[in-house]
């Protein structure tokens, strides 16, 4: 809930394929941007989770940041109802100079909530003191393995024709014949797939949305001795966080969203009482990279 000096608010940067989509945007993420030397103009979408100050506070330098440089493309900012009104009063309000359309959409009900180029992302509701919304990134299915052997069998010269199986096209033999991908291609595999929560209180319906992520972000406000203190406040603790991505079967868990009440040392509790329930996890930090590789 506020900036530490060596802990910022939160925000999570995701790069795909030269794309770039920021999840939530706490005071301090243009300074993280700039010290990481990310090209910010690059930024597809924002998704807010809701419009807690420690959420959207950094919007406004975002959005001044993307007008000193040129930019073609919309920026696409969607979250809770009150994410709109936010951000044209601070437009207004501050006068800022924009020289690009940005598009807001507010989400209402869960769902798909943006597609792109082999990707889609997904909102749905979480629980906590106003509307707030977790989300997910995934890519579409990715074409099968290509067996070189099948196709020699099948008589289809190597070369152009190869390559016209790999991208799913159908291709003639000599003889006329029509050869299918499928007849040398093994079954199609699925992507990456991405979860982010944040200030919730605890609710197994989670698991659902964010079931085999390869990296799953999820808060861990609190340690397990202030449970109570996470329910009132609508928040989850470590072992919680841990206990969704267990439910989830998710590949690895990030926590994120710590309370400034921890310093760098009592963080490791959050990470132990974690670990007692899911061991792939591990704690976050400023400006931090994390390589995510294709499920197989």
């Amino acid at each position: 809930m506020m900036p530490l000096p060596h802990r910022f608010l939160t925000s999570v940067l995701v790069r795909r394929k030269g794309e770039l989509f920021l999840f939530d945007c706490g005071e301090g993420t243009q300074i993280s941007l700039k010290k990481l030397n990310l090209r910010w103009k690059k930024i597809s979408v924002i998704l807010i989770s809701h419009t807690h100050a420690d959420h959207v506070t950094g919007l406004p330098g975002i959005l001044m940041l993307s007008s000193q440089v040129e930019r073609t493309e919309p920026l696409y900012i969607i979250g809770p109802p009150k994410i709109k009104e936010y951000i044209e009063a601070t437009r207004q309000i501050l006068d800022i100079y924009i020289n690009y359309e940005i598009i807001v959409k507010q989400v209402f009900t869960e769902g798909i909530v943006f597609n792109g180029a082999g990707y889609q992302i997904r909102a749905f509701a979480l629980k906590h003191s106003k509307p707030c919304l977790g989300y997910t990134i995934e890519e579409d299915l990715r074409a099968g393995v290509f067996y070189p052997e099948k196709a020699r069998a099948l008589e289809i010269p190597r070369g152009p024709l190869w390559s016209q199986l790999q991208s799913g096209q159908e291709v003639k033999r000599a003889d006329g014949t029509i050869v299918y991908a499928e007849q040398v291609m093994g079954p199609k595999r699925r992507g990456v797939k991405l979860g982010f929560v944040t200030d919730t209180l605890y609710s197994d319906t989670i698991s659902s949305y964010v079931k085999q992520a390869d990296l799953f972000f999820c808060e861990a406000m609190f340690t397990e001795d202030l449970l109570e203190s996470a329910q009132e406040k609508k928040h989850l603790t470590a072992r919680q966080a841990a206990l969704i991505a267990k439910e989830a079967g998710v590949k690895s868990l990030a926590l994120i969203h710590y309370s400034p009440r921890y310093t760098e040392r009592e963080l490791l509790q959050l990470k132990k009482e974690a670990q007692q329930v899911f061991a792939r996890v591990f704690l976050t930090k400023d400006r931090q990279i994390i390589e995510v590789k294709n499920p197989e």
